[in-house]
């Protein structure tokens, strides 16, 4: 009885975190949205994400950098060193960069559900880098994703026009570039732990974004950006970057990966639920049937996944 009462209690915790911290990332979207309405670009609303989200991630690298009990922590190799500079770059610099400027011609819809995606893809690498087999009924998960994106892209378009073609593909090569952070970085998660990994990483993609746009964009235009802008990209870096990374740490130390995933599920739907409340987007039967296959498709590849066919 006593195994039971402490285990439900960190089950309850564990998936609380997990949902909260889908939220929050969901949300991103939204708040890149808003933003966008006060005249930013997304080389100067991403430089102000990061500027902000820098500290936390420093102090996060910092803290997980310092011995414990006496025990050191594993030193930085160059190795390691060139690993964190390419997957920051990968897998939060460019990443980011693109899904933000996708999002200034997509829904906020779309973006989730092509960013959700984003499983399929880390199996299509690995077939492409390390020759692993994909089974039938990922396949068939797979289908049924792309199919429910097709679904919302094709009826978006014929609302907004061409560029929506545009947002999509850039907001899809942002799932790309994650899904190549993923597929390289599990050697380093082994070796310097994720929460490690993610301060130091993420701490490169923000000086990237820094110097991306010092070196693109007068100083000027620093001092002429909406307070808007300003506030809601502060709230960006705290509420749906760093308390959400720490959040799903936190839930997947308790729940696993596999659980704190399908959790994870509820992204789409917040994000689809707040772009109606908040942007006034269309509620239509094509995005509701089109997040219904990307959930499922994800659902059947994670399931084929565990249980691979013979």
């Amino acid at each position: 009885m006593e195994v039971k009462q402490s285990v439900a209690p960190s089950l309850a915790t564990g998936l609380t975190l997990a949902v909260v911290g889908a939220i929050a990332f969901s949300a991103k979207a939204i708040i890149v949205k808003l933003a966008y309405r006060h005249g930013v670009d997304a080389i100067t609303l991403i430089m102000l994400r990061m500027l902000f989200a820098l500290p936390f991630f420093l102090a996060i690298a910092w803290w997980t950098s310092r011995s414990r009990n006496g025990v050191a922590p594993v030193a930085l190799t160059r190795g390691d060193t060139l690993g964190v500079l390419g997957l920051g770059f990968t897998g939060y610099y460019l990443a980011s960069f693109l899904d933000f400027a996708g999002l200034a011609s997509i829904s906020a819809s779309l973006e989730r559900l092509i960013l959700y995606l984003n499983p399929t893809l880390v199996l299509l690498l690995g077939r492409a880098l390390y020759g692993k087999a994909i089974g039938r009924n990922q396949l068939l998960g797979m289908a049924i994703s792309y199919g429910g994106v097709l679904l919302v892209f094709g009826h978006e378009i014929q609302l907004a026009g061409g560029d929506v073609a545009l947002g999509a593909l850039l907001v899809f090569l942002s799932a790309v570039s994650y899904a190549i952070y993923l597929s390289y970085s599990g050697e380093l998660v082994m070796r310097l732990g994720s929460l490690r990994l993610v301060g130091l990483a993420t701490s490169v993609a923000c000086v990237c974004c820094i110097l991306q746009f010092v070196l693109m964009r007068p100083l000027s235009v620093a001092f002429a950006i909406a307070p808007e802008v300003v506030w809601l990209s502060l709230l960006n870096a705290i509420g749906c970057t760093v308390i959400p990374v720490l959040l799903v740490m936190m839930a997947i130390e308790r729940i696993g990966s596999g659980l704190a995933a399908q959790v994870g599920m509820v992204g789409p739907m917040s994000t689809i639920t707040m772009g109606v409340v908040l942007l006034g987007e269309p509620f239509t039967a094509w995005v509701v049937a089109g997040t219904v296959c990307v959930l499922l498709g994800v659902f059947v590849c994670s399931r084929a996944r565990r249980s691979p066919d013979r």
